[in-house]
């Protein structure tokens, strides 16, 4: 019952991040006001496990849409969220292990094992943009995992021969930590944010870990696009000129 409902839930976040990318696209003006900024964002993320025995650091792309915000009182302040509908973390080189099949362990002997994990992940920030358009934010950062395998790797007559193991029920569901940024928002153009973000991981990854626990860690370079804001900011000045268009005495006949 309680993976039925995890299946649920999972599908139903991934079909309504997905479908509310493709809804941004074409109503993005209308996400757009004096007090709300809404746009895309993506860019490369560096992962890493903590506590784990690694040769180097997984290289991703992520991809999502955001939303700021502004505070009425002091647009300085805003909150900032949104959903990663990409983010893959991970490691690479962790330890070999065996398979539990003689065949695999002897194919992949000597060969390498990349960990990937996937999560839609929900950044809830304070922002605070400074006059020179310099911003901070930090906050907490939920994850809801999507898929999790290890990717073993080995090189025979000069072909990689790879084989995925789905490690899924082995990492938690949820995960969840802090998330510290800076950036720059730029006045040009559409207002396009160029951010780095680190995300420190609070929730161990692994069921049932015996000895240190590990934790995501992970490095995002982003910039983010606000989508139909030129658009939204035309309509208003057209709906603020009829509304301030004075009509002259031959008008009125």
């Amino acid at each position: 019952m309680k993976k039925t409902l995890l299946l649920i839930v999972s599908c139903f976040w991934f079909a309504s991040a997905q479908s509310q990318v493709l809804i941004s696209l074409l109503f993005g003006d209308k996400l757009n006001s004096p007090f709300l900024e809404f746009g895309l964002e993506g860019g490369a993320n560096f992962s890493t496990i903590s506590n784990q025995e690694t040769s180097g650091t997984n290289v991703g792309f992520n991809l999502g849409f955001y939303f700021d915000f502004k505070s009425k009182k002091n647009p300085a302040w805003m909150l900032n969220t949104g959903v990663i509908v990409k983010s893959p973390m991970g490691a690479k080189g962790i330890p070999l292990y065996s398979l539990n099949n003689e065949d695999l362990d002897n194919t992949f002997a000597g060969g390498s094992i990349d960990r990937e994990i996937r999560y839609f992940n929900v950044p809830i920030l304070i922002k605070y943009q400074f006059k020179n358009n310099i911003y901070l934010k930090a906050g907490p950062q939920l994850g809801l995992l999507a898929k999790a395998f290890d990717k073993f790797t080995k090189e025979v007559n000069d072909e990689d021969v790879i084989y995925k193991n789905n490690i899924r029920d082995k990492i938690h569901v949820i995960d969840a930590g802090i998330a510290i940024g800076t950036g720059y928002h730029m006045n040009v153009g559409n207002g396009l944010n160029v951010t780095v973000q680190y995300y420190y991981g609070l929730v161990p990854l692994m069921k049932g870990d015996s000895g240190s626990k590990q934790y995501n860690r992970s490095l995002y370079l982003t910039a983010g696009i606000p989508i139909g804001k030129g658009k939204a900011a035309k309509k208003r000045a057209e709906k603020e000129t009829l509304e301030n268009r004075v009509i002259l005495p031959e008008e009125e006949q």
